[in-house]
């Protein structure tokens, strides 16, 4: 399974690229209003520092507007994922995007029917998110089963990235059930390394090796 970077914060970006675990970014509005940066500068520093595919998201919601902001994001880098809300406006921009071999991230996906739809318009990624569906007593992940079940029964080719990500176990019920990525905030990436037990038996085994005065250099 991939993993994606979900933030628009260079330093934050530059930081876990070094883990080697990093291959793709997304980013949508709110995490560039949150930088407090151009977005068109931004989205082309990042497709610098990241190899994998980095998603930018449109703002307008009328076809011609979203058709002509995503040609422009589009042109900033090969490696620009355009990203539309799973909308008739969104799914025409998809349609006609992918025909010109633009990579295409369908977002805001909360139902089954909805991936499929966006799959039938060339969606390159679907992103269902999860936790907003737990946070209204849905499950999240249901819709995950459903949606890996149906691209595969039918040899769909979009890939499901799993996005509104809010814990580790998320992460691991998203592999399990097949998802192709997951995007995941800084804070989530860093958490899939913690574990108490780690940091205990690390502590012993450091202890002990103390205790007998030798040194590996």
């Amino acid at each position: 399974m991939k993993i994606f970077l979900d933030s628009a914060d260079i330093g934050e970006i530059e930081a876990h690229i070094a883990s080697g675990f990093v291959d793709g970014v997304t980013t949508n509005p709110s995490l560039i209003a949150k930088s407090g940066r151009n977005i068109l500068e931004t989205i082309a520093q990042i497709c610098e520092m990241v190899d994998g595919p980095v998603s930018a998201e449109v703002a307008a919601t009328d076809f011609e507007t979203m058709l002509k902001e995503g040609k422009k994001l589009a042109a900033l880098a090969p490696n620009v994922t355009v990203k539309v809300p799973l909308t008739e406006a969104g799914l025409r921009t998809c349609r006609v995007l992918r025909e010109a071999g633009t990579q295409v991230n369908v977002t805001l996906c909360f139902t089954a029917g909805q991936a499929l739809l966006a799959a039938k318009a060339g969606a390159t990624f679907i992103s269902p998110f999860v936790g907003r569906l737990d946070d209204i007593g849905h499950d999240g992940m249901g819709l995950i089963e459903e949606i890996c079940t149906i691209y595969d029964q039918y040899d769909m080719t979009t890939e499901v990235l799993v996005a509104s990500v809010r814990s580790t176990q998320h992460v691991v019920d998203a592999a399990m059930l097949g998802a192709d990525v997951v995007t995941l905030p800084p804070k989530i990436l860093t958490a899939l390394y913690k574990h108490p037990l780690t940091d205990k038996g690390l502590a012993a085994f450091i202890s002990d090796w103390e205790g007998t005065g030798q040194s590996i250099l």
